[in-house]
């Protein structure tokens, strides 16, 4: 034990891993490395989830377009803008990262263009004002959000190739653990009352500090040892990427999963409406906002080594469990609204539920990581990623949209058709085949 390494000793406290077995699927050079790796790919991961609460679109990004007098339209772009423009361009990247024998600094890349997206950001509130402002901040989440498109497709090739199969959902649950203890730092600062400070040159400081954030993840992330696999050059790269989607007709099994995966969305649909049910029931001080940053920290912080050790067993089981959890969170809502009206006042009820759904939105997205990166090896994994997530860009737009029904059918009704969408989508888990 004495001669091991700080990084080898806090690897095997982390993945417990004592089958010999572990890395038979793997080379005996990449085996060797994979505790150093671990351990920097875990690093590197936190620090960009740090990056991202400081520059969390659903919170920061709106008070700083208040602030600096963006207009009020620009406000609803945010989140669709940083989630889907991160997934719809995968095709593409995947055809230049087919042709890249060592794809880590795919990786690096994206990390370094997002910091200097996140600086541009902080040099636009500092120094304008009004609508050029608020389009310059859309202009730069767009390359911000593409930026992450690089780091998605690279990320999970680089971990099929280094952490051995029984490890990788370990990796994903311990850096989404560290990712909501500080969430749940956070919720707890604004409850302590630290947010009431509304000066610009807080929200630049930052927005600094995220972007160096993102500049050390790529510093640590270089430093993975990641041997060079198999490439796949040939010309009109990107025509072909195109072409691959035939496999949504042709594989079975992938085809499923992104159904599967579709419509256990739900869990991260569901969010939003439940919080502005408690603002509509509750009130909408920065102590009830706090409350719900708490919830959803302490899920990823004490969910994600439960989920990640569970997915490493069985993910698709993950993905059942969690998406029936969350489906059963939105139809006690939808019950409490409809018969029991006044428990939605209580002031624990709501969060409480929260916390709840975001122990299932964990599990759904350890689930689904673990599994596609699972199903296979080399190239045809980036396939499975870059199109799954491809489809998913396009599928998180349009059923996004089913927030346009509010009017209509109430902030009730809109849960309820997500989470009918939960118990589909868990249903749909139980017939795919198992992968680990």
């Amino acid at each position: 034990m004495a001669n091991k390494s700080l990084s080898s000793q806090l690897y095997e406290k982390l993945v417990n891993e004592e089958d010999a077995r572990a890395c038979e699927t793997m080379g005996t050079e990449a085996c060797k490395e994979a505790p150093g790796n671990f351990i920097k790919m875990l690093l590197s991961l936190f620090l960009s989830k740090l990056g991202d609460a400081l520059i969390n679109p659903k919170i920061t990004l709106p008070w700083v377009m208040q602030t600096i007098g963006a207009p009020a339209y620009l406000l609803g772009w945010l989140v669709p803008i940083r989630e889907s423009g991160s997934l719809l361009p995968q095709l593409a990247i995947a055809s230049v990262i087919r042709r890249m024998p060592v794809r880590k600094w795919v990786w690096v890349v994206g990390s370094i263009l997002q910091a200097m997206a996140v600086l541009g950001i902080a040099l636009v509130a500092w120094r304008l004002e009004g609508s050029l402002a608020g389009w310059l901040v859309i202009g730069l989440l767009v390359i911000f959000s593409l930026a992450r498109g690089l780091n998605s497709v690279a990320s999970k090739d680089v971990l099929g190739k280094t952490i051995p199969k029984s490890q990788r959902g370990s990796l994903n649950g311990w850096s989404a653990s560290g990712a909501g203890l500080i969430t749940l730092a956070m919720g707890a600062a604004l409850a302590l009352g630290f947010s009431e400070n509304s000066d610009v040159g807080m929200y630049v400081l930052g927005f600094v500090g995220a972007a160096i954030l993102w500049g050390l993840a790529a510093i640590v992330y270089a430093g993975v040892e990641e041997q060079a696999g198999e490439v796949d050059g040939g010309r009109n790269g990107l025509l072909q990427a195109f072409k691959r989607l035939s496999l949504m007709q042709t594989d079975v099994r992938f085809r499923h999963f992104v159904l599967t995966r579709s419509l256990l969305l739900c869990s991260a649909l569901s969010a939003p409406f439940i919080v502005v049910m408690a603002q509509q029931n509750i009130g909408a001080s920065i102590g009830i906002m706090a409350l719900f940053l708490m919830a959803s920290g302490a899920a990823s912080l004490f969910s994600g080594p439960f989920w990640g050790r569970f997915a490493d067993t069985s993910s698709r089981r993950v993905m059942i469990s969690s998406g029936l959890m969350a489906a059963l969170v939105g139809l006690l809502v939808v019950a409490c609204e409809s018969l029991a009206q006044p428990w939605l006042a209580s002031l624990w009820l709501l969060p409480g539920l929260y916390f709840v759904l975001s122990v299932a939105h964990q599990g759904v997205r350890l689930g689904r990581k673990t599994y596609v990166v699972n199903m296979a090896e080399g190239n045809q994994r980036t396939d499975y990623v870059s199109i799954s997530n491809t489809i998913i860009g396009v599928v998180l737009l349009l059923v996004g949209g089913v927030g346009s029904l509010t009017p209509i059918i109430g902030l009730s009704g809109v849960i309820l058709i997500l989470s009918v969408m939960g118990v589909a989508g868990s249903w749909m888990a139980v017939r795919l085949p198992e992968v680990e």
